[in-house]
């Protein structure tokens, strides 16, 4: 059902099983996957693609990068399926500088007036709370969690099932798994509640939190990492965490130090 008073350009690809409300307006190159429900006065333009079963809210503003380097070149947006966007969430496509393309994956929920800019990658599961700002080539893995009034850099990274506390300034990459607050964050420990009701294997845990404790024991990590006993080699969790750390990296890595 689209309201009479919406604007669809006519080359725009909506799904027959789409709801759109009132005021809302849909550009010529934007395509709306099934079961997709748009309340009002909604702006959707550029190359957008939005997936299946999503919610957007009224006053969601999907538009150009805030980047004084984009001058209209063709660049794109996904966002795939079962996200809630709540109201006055804006939402940015890539630039020709940061490979073109915004990546929102699965099942996330993005709170009121936060944020997404151009040429992020935000993964699965991905909750970012009230007031929230991606600065621009952030990316953002799977089942993270930012708490309301924090704010994360450009070119940043936060690693899966990583949390983030509320009112944290995100200067330095956080580790999968890692728990980040403060006014410019450093890293307060392991968020070992999400990994158990994640079900992770409690020797995997306890080998993970051990692992923690070695490389982060002294402020050269790398060295730290090349100590490591062999055993903790094996253990998934901490092999997440060691090539989260050793990959190339625009930022420094978040530790107890920072």
């Amino acid at each position: 059902m689209i309201d009479k008073t919406a604007i669809i350009n006519k080359n725009a690809k909506i799904h027959t099983s789409v709801k759109i409300g009132p005021y809302s307006v849909i550009g010529p190159n934007v395509e709306i996957g099934e079961n997709t429900e748009i309340h009002s006065h909604v702006s959707i333009t550029g190359n957008t693609k939005i997936g299946k079963g999503n919610k957007i809210y009224p006053f969601v503003s999907i538009n150009d990068p805030q980047d004084l380097k984009y001058n209209g070149e063709e660049t794109s947006l996904v966002i795939g399926d079962n996200n809630k966007i709540r109201e006055y969430v804006t939402i940015n496509p890539g630039t020709i500088g940061g490979g073109g393309k915004t990546v929102i994956g699965n099942n996330c929920l993005f709170m009121i007036s936060s944020h997404i800019a151009h040429d992020c990658q935000v993964g699965n599961n991905v909750i970012i709370a009230n007031n929230v700002p991606l600065g621009g080539h952030a990316i953002i893995e799977d089942n993270v969690v930012i708490g309301g009034n924090s704010a994360v850099q450009q070119f940043t990274r936060i690693g899966k099932m990583a949390m983030i506390g509320g009112m944290t300034g995100v200067l330095n990459d956080v580790i999968p798994y890692g728990l980040s607050t403060g006014n410019r964050n450093s890293l307060q420990g392991l968020n070992l509640i999400g990994l158990r009701r994640a079900k992770f294997e409690n020797k995997d845990i306890l080998g993970l939190s051990e692992a923690y404790k070695e490389i982060f024991a002294t402020k050269n990590i790398n060295e730290n990492i090349s100590k490591l006993n062999g055993s903790f080699q094996k253990n998934p969790l901490v092999k997440e965490v060691i090539e989260f750390i050793t990959k190339d990296k625009k930022r420094s890595i978040c530790t107890p130090f920072s």
